[in-house]
């Protein structure tokens, strides 16, 4: 029987690459359980592979080969599926939730980038990079507001953000920008597409005073939690942490104001920034 075809990069290649995993441990007769042990990893973390919720790397690609018997086709293919627009500390996270089918996120110092408008990327990524030249300020802006079409469907992903109101008084790009990015996550709410809370600064201290998180569910693998700091992030997959970091979201839920009440706030915001703009 011939092997399987090299993959073609237009085309989802993760979820190809995953999809040619699944059937050639299937074809060893190895569980994903099975197939973890052989490679020193665990079977979740063989699923998350098989679901495209994991970019393959090339080390991986060449011992799956080598248990596997399929002649050098993923540590070929891995290359194609790991091209990818964002960071390299962001990639394997942009990639996953791309996949997800609900999202649970506390942003405590800016609006997160799937609730983003291009003013207020812009204005970020410029922070970001000062010296950096106008069309890679673009580019960024684009892959980041291609994330946001997620949020095209009416239902999927579920999306649960939790904003620190530090977010959304640190004025960003100018109060024109921030007008806009308020309202627009109003509108959001306001059509039921996303759950908004905001987490006022009247709460004190909190579960997540050290950094931002985001929680992520999928339908046929175990979910994962990111979190980052400056130029960096890590995806961790382990059952322990990902419960950890729930009770710390479920935690911010509880302090946060109510989504009515959140509501409100945010508008009331984008008001504020609207008269001083144009007083």
């Amino acid at each position: 029987m011939p092997g399987p075809k090299d993959l073609d990069p237009s085309s989802s290649p993760r979820a190809l690459l995953g999809a040619e995993l699944r059937h050639a441990r299937e074809k060893a007769g190895l569980s994903q359980e099975e197939l973890g042990q052989r490679l020193f990893v665990s079977g979740s973390f063989i699923g998350q592979l098989e679901a495209g919720t994991r970019r393959m790397q090339p080390e991986m690609a060449r011992v799956l080969d080598e248990v596997l018997g399929t002649d050098g086709f993923f540590l070929r293919n891995c290359r194609a599926a790991a091209k990818s627009k964002y960071p390299q500390h962001f990639a394997q996270a942009a990639e996953a939730e791309a996949q997800a089918t609900a999202i649970r996120e506390y942003a405590p110092l800016l609006i997160p980038g799937l609730l983003q408008t291009p003013a207020y990327a812009r204005a970020v990524n410029r922070a970001y990079d000062p010296t950096a030249p106008e069309e890679v300020i673009e580019e960024w802006v684009d892959g980041r507001m291609e994330r946001t079409r997620l949020l095209d469907h009416p239902t999927k992903p579920v999306l649960w953000v939790v904003l620190d109101e530090a977010a959304l008084r640190r004025e960003t790009g100018s109060r024109a920008v921030m007008a806009e990015a308020l309202n627009h996550i109003a509108g959001l709410a306001r059509r039921s597409r996303v759950l908004v809370q905001v987490l006022p600064l009247s709460a004190g201290a909190h579960a997540a005073m050290q950094g931002a998180l985001k929680l992520m569910d999928f339908e046929d693998a175990p979910p994962l939690v990111y979190y980052e700091g400056v130029r960096t992030g890590r995806l961790e997959d382990d059952p322990a942490t990902v419960a950890q970091l729930r009770f710390t979201f479920d935690l911010l839920v509880a302090s946060a104001l109510s989504r009515e009440k959140s509501l409100v706030l945010v508008e009331a915001l984008a008001q504020d920034y609207t008269h001083e703009e144009h007083p």
